[in-house]
């Protein structure tokens, strides 16, 4: 097959947002976060189950779907002690959500009810029919809205709640952008919302992605390096030089595949899985994933002790990957396009693949390309090639993407938000910060943005540990002053409040009186 007929291939088959391994990195993270406390916390969180209508804007609609919640009592001050509604995003949602995390330790000082709910469609919140074509269309961001709405009015009247209990949202990465929108579209509900790593700009090409990969493998404050970034860009021209030069067998033994990758989409996920490697170390950036940037730029610049004198990129790169199968507990690299597709496809799945997929469609594009210069990557993920699956699984043609992602930025708002008391935190070396918003609003009564220098994705969310950095450790406090602003500021509302209407009674009666 002719060097052009292999890359048109590929075009058409590219994986759509990135490839399965950035995904497996993201369920690592969360359950190392998950395993850490295990042993650490006794409490036992009330776990119960919602109905929740299929459509909340179709009145003739009366399907319903069950919707998973948690809560968390123990430190409710149950007079007017505030509520704080963990979001759950795209994946399935965990006892720990109200039992571990920064929002948790400021809820105990704060005494206050803590709630999470499941994302619709997501964990154990969805029909057996669910993930059929036909029903995910009722899977949106604007229904998950409606969801946390009705959620709040349940938990109100469940646990005697009124006016005097305020509600703070919290979320991170989708779920953070759900908790900004929230705030927006329901602000008589939440008074304050906190949105970590929060992508609230859609965008159809997001090769601005990997833009910020190469910055954060180049940032010598987080062990990256000038050099680093050279020899990433150097190895996968290497690697696709080779693919092209039909040593498939011969690359597919040295990266462990599953398979040799004969075909053009199975090359094109191979290199993509090579890319997520990089690209899940930078989002994930001591949290827990196989490598540090550190430690993945000291082999790939031959100062790590792991590699041998004179040692080409191309085998450091060799051995990156078999540190990774190792650490990861990964057999082999699975590069089969065909298995892929019927993993998207299968309706009785129990990951979340096949739902993100359909959002990113039908909502929110993020499709990490590598279109530009900056990208250290194989150029053959192009929007073109990452979009391909709507319409092959969802009968989503690819013209109609520009429309909706523009739709949504529409309705929210994009980066550009009008909304007041929603605090956007972010690390600058998370390339999802891109999609943020980073800046603050001349016209805004107080600051809305916090940047971490040197810190990734979500990781304001966790507890302080001792080896993060100060800029994290000073983050949370400014986060922890931001939330006790807003109790105390809704607190004089709520006096303020009563006093009037005790006033308004009084004349009221002294009006009568003279009657």
């Amino acid at each position: 097959m002719s060097v052009l007929r292999w890359v048109t291939v590929i075009l058409l088959f590219h994986l759509v947002y990135s490839g399965q391994i950035l995904w497996r990195m993201r369920d690592h993270v969360h359950k190392i976060q998950q395993a850490r406390i295990k042993h650490t916390s006794t409490a036992i969180p009330k776990k119960g189950t919602i109905h929740q209508p299929l459509n909340h804007y179709d009145q003739q609609n009366d399907k319903t779907f069950p919707q998973k919640f948690f809560v968390n009592d123990v430190y409710w001050q149950r007079s007017d002690g505030p509520v704080f509604l963990y979001i759950g995003g795209e994946g399935p949602l965990s006892k720990f959500s109200v039992l571990f995390g920064h929002h948790v330790l400021m809820a105990e000082s704060h005494g206050a009810l803590l709630v999470a709910l499941e994302h619709r469609f997501y964990g154990q919140s969805i029909n057996p029919d669910g993930l059929e074509t036909e029903t995910l269309r009722h899977l949106s961001s604007q229904q998950a809205l409606a969801d946390l709405a009705v959620f709040r009015h349940y938990i109100s009247q469940r646990f005697g709640l009124s006016h005097n209990n305020t509600w703070i949202s919290f979320g991170g990465s989708y779920a953070g952008a759900l908790s900004a929108w929230l705030r927006g579209k329901f602000p008589h509900l939440i008074y304050g919302a906190v949105a970590s790593s929060a992508p609230v700009q859609a965008q159809l090409d997001f090769s601005s992605y990997n833009r910020v990969v190469a910055y954060s493998l180049m940032n010598e404050a987080v062990g990256g390096s000038k050099k680093c970034v050279a020899e990433v860009k150097a190895v996968f021209a290497a690697v696709e030089a080779a693919l092209l030069m039909g040593n498939e067998t011969e690359v597919g033994k040295d990266f462990g595949c599953c398979e040799t990758p004969l075909k053009p989409e199975d090359k094109a996920e191979l290199l993509q899985s090579l890319a997520d490697i990089f690209m899940g170390t930078v989002q994930y950036n001591e949290e827990g994933v196989a490598f540090s940037i550190a430690e993945l730029c000291d082999i790939m610049t031959n100062k790590s002790e792991a590699c041998e004198q004179k040692e080409e990129a191309y085998d450091r790169l060799v051995k990156i990957v078999a540190m990774y199968r190792a650490r990861e507990n990964v057999p082999c690299l699975d590069v089969s396009h065909e298995k892929l597709v019927l993993e998207l496809s299968n309706t009785k799945a129990s990951s979340s693949y096949r739902q993100w997929l359909y959002q990113t469609c039908t909502e929110f594009g993020f499709y990490q390309t590598c279109d530009d210069t900056h990208c250290l990557f194989s150029h053959v993920s192009t929007l073109q090639s990452q979009t391909e699956l709507c319409s092959r699984l969802f009968n989503i043609p690819q013209d109609s993407l520009p429309v909706r992602i523009d739709f949504t930025n529409q309705y929210y708002g994009g980066n550009r938000p009008q909304t007041q008391r929603v605090l956007y935190v972010n690390g600058n070396i998370d390339p999802w910060t891109e999609l943020s918003v980073v800046w603050n609003d001349a016209m805004a009564d107080d600051d809305r943005v916090i940047l971490i220098d040197g810190t990734a994705h979500c990781m304001d969310m966790n507890t302080d540990k001792s080896m993060d950095k100060p800029a994290l450790h000073q983050a949370r406090k400014e986060i922890e002053r931001r939330v006790a602003t807003w109790l105390k500021s809704a607190a004089w509302r709520h006096k303020l409040h009563r006093s009037s209407r005790r006033d308004a009674f009084e004349l009221n009666a002294s009006l009568h009186g003279h009657r």
